[in-house]
């Protein structure tokens, strides 16, 4: 979400890091079976059984974190389906992947803080307990300043998502290309005029139907098919 192409259509941190890896390995295959909004209980019974059947050589899992954004959150639920689908994937790929997610800094990570930090745990303990590898962005700054997310709040914008490609890229062991962590350039503090405005704005256009959401059960990413089901080959203007 937030690093959208000339055509319209969505790119983010998984193409970018696809694109990369593609670039070294003329026979590089990829799929991406993420969708918007899912929480671990989709992810477990419609995305994970695919993957583990792809015998791929990486597979990313992230997960979870939309679960500890709802009010009622069975954390002991969240924490019994990351288990069974890193059981699932770490034996049926080359290396697996997982993730402390970033928090945008603001009253909604402190009021989720402590459900995120759970899920974070729980992500370490089994990255051990499997051989997988953990991209911590949670502990980074850089990631949690204002500015690297979009207007929905939710999602970070597009030099956010090049960050996380290039936190990947390193973690995976490749040389460094740019340093992610690097802060941004400082910046007059808007007024507390134009930050009202902006709060109004927010809340009318994504908190509310954000809210309609959760209130009616439904989700942004019903109805949506993921982009790459299947492993192939990524085609050259996927290349950034």
């Amino acid at each position: 979400m937030s690093d959208r192409l000339p055509d319209g259509t969505y790119r983010g941190w998984a193409d970018l890091l696809a694109a990369r890896l593609a670039a070294r390995d003329p026979g590089f295959r990829y799929a991406n079976l993420a969708v918007r909004g899912k929480l671990i209980g989709q992810i477990a019974a419609e995305q994970v059984d695919l993957a583990a059947a792809m015998g791929a050589d990486l597979v990313t899992l992230v997960g979870g974190l939309n679960d500890t954004l709802r009010p009622k959150c069975d954390m002991g639920r969240v924490r019994g389906l990351l288990e069974e689908s890193v059981a699932k994937l770490a034996p049926n790929c080359g290396q697996l992947v997982l993730m402390r997610s970033p928090g945008r800094r603001g009253p909604v990570l402190e009021r989720y803080r402590s459900r995120m930090e759970q899920l974070f745990s729980c992500i370490d303990e089994l990255a051990a307990e499997h051989g997988a590898v953990v991209v911590d962005l949670y502990s980074a700054e850089t990631l949690s300043d204002p500015r690297m997310w979009a207007e929905d709040r939710l999602h970070l914008t597009g030099e956010g998502h090049r960050r996380v490609a290039e936190a990947v890229w390193q973690r995976l062991g490749h040389p460094a290309e740019s340093d992610w962590r690097t802060p941004l350039e400082p910046t007059p503090v808007p007024s507390w005029t134009t930050r009202r405005r902006a709060d109004a704005a927010f809340a009318r256009e994504y908190l509310l139907p954000w809210i309609g959401r959760r209130l009616t059960g439904r989700s942004s990413g019903d109805g949506r098919a993921p982009k790459r089901p299947e492993l192939a080959s990524l085609a050259c203007e996927d290349t950034p």
